[in-house]
């Protein structure tokens, strides 16, 4: 996953809130998409105002969860 292409220092850098352009930029998503999947709740998501931001360690704990429940499976393409 494109996550674990990034060093510790990179994640560590990033702020603790990202925006929604940010992780699309990320795990390498349209930005719509990223959008959308803030909107179903697939990508953990918050409302502050008008702004909708990620917090990092939910995304890192999201994305440690995908990997762990996608482990010893095989993709179907």
């Amino acid at each position: 996953m494109i996550w674990s292409m990034l060093t510790e220092r990179e994640i560590e850098a990033m702020p603790a809130f990202l925006t929604v352009e940010e992780v699309a930029g990320v795990l390498r998503l349209k930005r719509s998409t990223a959008y959308e999947y803030v909107r179903q709740g697939i990508i953990p998501g918050i409302r502050l105002g008008s702004f909708i931001r990620v917090p990092k360690a939910r995304l890192i704990e999201w994305m440690k969860a995908d990997r762990q429940e996608t482990s010893g499976r095989t993709a179907n393409f």
